[in-house]
């Protein structure tokens, strides 16, 4: 049809470029005004044949190359779909009738196989608050399901990790080794922004989900399950929707880059913005849970106003100090927490601006630093202090904010539990 339609317009524009050799003397005032009109005629109609070879069929080879990208991104996900879990949670329900104690499905998620152990890495927000958790996986040798109930291994909440493992089951027989396949482990270091990606999910419980798209963004921050922030976390267009979570981000060799972790979405959905925990913050926290069950970090030893409340009370910058507990490092080092005066009157706690120099304007920001350190370290914790004093010529019950630098040995979250 294309051809046929260049074939015709090629005869308009022959036909209406060719002026004629004689003309009656009526004729002849008129001829330089039907060559003009002719050959606007015949531009447009070259045009129009312009249009046509542009919509003309691809060249076969074209279809070639989609057809090779299309095959590959179908065996990355066969590759890929054994190491990917379907993770079931549940809590307890009592009945209303007879007020007894119920199992009842609380959620589903997403999870990766890390080790021929059957260690499952999945986020903690997934399990969060349930009593039991099942975990569905893939055969990797007859593609058969297999269930199992879950074990937990060790959490994370400060970066949403999660480790379970599905070992043993008195009711049923130990999954075999060989049925595992551990995903394989890539690198999120040299990560650019344009770079293909590929998740694989279970959202809104469609087991074994692929979506594609690109890294939209790097560096990006999201806060943990516990207010502390996540660093460095991957930005996405790949659809992420609620079942995602916990489930992994591939490059375009299905290497794991990242950990599903949440969507920015006013409606709950995917909206084109999701976000990832990278692999070389989740190796680090997985290895650490799988060795001790828990990760250690170092803490200040003090509880805190969060800054959008304490710009209420005329604090824009730094973290005010609620309370330093008197077994605590922040309390060993002299820093004082907010209380009240014997006449009921509220006296403001210290609040951190600065540690080891580096300013802190808000809890973000020290949590960033803390994460640098290892407890037991010694850090400089530079405050600023309202005191009372007497002024020349007042009553002596002016305030006056004084910086003070205070040494403080860091402690470990292991102390808090």
């Amino acid at each position: 049809l294309v051809r046929i339609s260049q074939l015709l317009v090629f005869s308009l524009i022959v036909d209406a470029l060719q002026v004629p050799t004689t003309t009656t003397r009526r004729e002849k005032n008129n001829v330089g005004h039907d060559i003009i009109i002719k050959k606007q005629i015949g531009a447009l109609l070259l045009a129009t044949l312009t249009t046509f070879q542009s919509i003309a069929p691809a060249p076969a080879a074209s279809y070639v190359e989609l057809e090779r990208v299309e095959q590959e991104t179908q065996a990355l996900f066969e590759r890929s779909t054994p190491s990917v879990v379907f993770i079931d949670t549940f809590s307890e329900a009592r009945d209303a009738l007879t007020m007894n104690v119920m199992e009842v499905p609380a959620g589903t998620g997403s999870g990766f196989i890390w080790d021929k152990s059957g260690h499952i890495v999945t986020n903690y927000h997934v399990i969060r608050n349930a009593i039991e958790a099942k975990v569905t996986l893939v055969d990797a040798r007859s593609g058969a399901k297999i269930m199992r109930k879950a074990e937990l291994t060790g959490i994370d909440p400060d970066k949403d990790v999660a480790v379970l493992s599905v070992g043993s089951n008195s009711d049923l027989p130990e999954i075999n080794k060989e049925a595992l396949k551990p995903i394989d482990v890539g690198s999120s270091a040299k990560l650019r922004v344009g770079s293909l990606v590929f998740a694989i999910g279970n959202p809104f419980g469609l087991d074994h989900t692929l979506t594609s798209g690109v890294v939209s963004g790097l560096g990006r921050e999201m806060r943990s399950p516990t207010g502390r922030p996540i660093t460095n976390v991957i930005q996405t267009d790949a659809a992420i929707n609620p079942g995602n979570s916990g489930g992994p981000l591939l490059d375009i060799r299905g290497r794991l880059i990242g950990m599903n972790a949440a969507i920015y979405s006013p409606s709950g959905a995917s909206n084109g913005v999701g976000f990832a925990i990278p692999i070389d913050t989740l190796k680090t926290v997985v290895d650490a849970l799988i060795s001790n069950g828990r990760v250690s970090r170092a803490i200040l030893g003090v509880s805190f106003l969060e800054s959008a409340q304490a710009r209420a009370l005329g604090i824009e910058s730094g973290v005010l100090v609620l309370n330093a507990p008197a077994d605590g490092p922040a309390a060993a080092g002299g820093l004082r927490g907010t209380s009240r005066s014997p006449d009921g009157s509220l006296q403001l706690g210290d609040v951190i601006i600065a540690i080891d120099g580096s300013s802190i304007n808000t809890e973000a920001d020290m949590f960033k630093l803390l994460d640098s350190k290892k407890p037991g370290d010694k850090v400089k914790v530079l405050v600023a202090r309202g005191s009372r004093v007497a002024l020349e010529g007042s009553s002596g019950n002016d305030v006056v904010t004084l910086q003070i630098p205070i040494d403080v040995v860091l402690g470990s979250s292991d102390d808090l539990r």
